[in-house]
């Protein structure tokens, strides 16, 4: 059956589109909120990921947002990655957990990152940009 509107039924198992993909992880809807109700605008470049830094972390006091948050932060930093450094993309392990692979062949969790990243705050996210940037 083919109903337009729910797109192609009939891919093969394992294929995806990276850039439906890449889309949907830039969402992290809370983190975007939350730096919105701070002032800070997340438009996907390096200096976004440094005034997310400077953001004071109320979040830390809410155990429910926290991994979420964490979550989200992880996946905004390979957003910012995949946008900006040359050959970066999205990749998706086998257990479903998306990781950044870069043109060298080097994958980066970010989502494990981005929780540390919210839990304590360190290795600041925009830190972890250059790292990767690097490479």
């Amino acid at each position: 059956m083919n109903i337009p509107f729910l797109g192609h039924r009939r891919q093969k198992p394992g294929v995806f589109d990276p850039e439906g993909i890449a889309e949907l992880l830039a969402e992290c809807e809370l983190l975007r909120s939350q730096a919105g109700r701070a002032g800070v605008q997340l438009d996907d470049s390096v200096d976004s990921l440094e005034a997310l830094d400077q953001l004071l972390p109320r979040w830390r006091d809410d155990e429910e947002i926290l991994p979420w948050l964490g979550n989200d932060a992880g996946l905004y930093l390979g957003t910012v990655i995949v946008r900006t450094v040359p050959g970066a993309a999205w990749e998706i392990w086998p257990d479903g957990q998306p990781v950044v692979r870069l043109a060298s062949g080097r994958e980066f969790d970010v989502v494990a990152s981005g929780q540390e990243w919210a839990a304590s705050g360190v290795p600041e996210l925009s830190q972890l940009y250059a790292e990767v940037a690097e490479y």
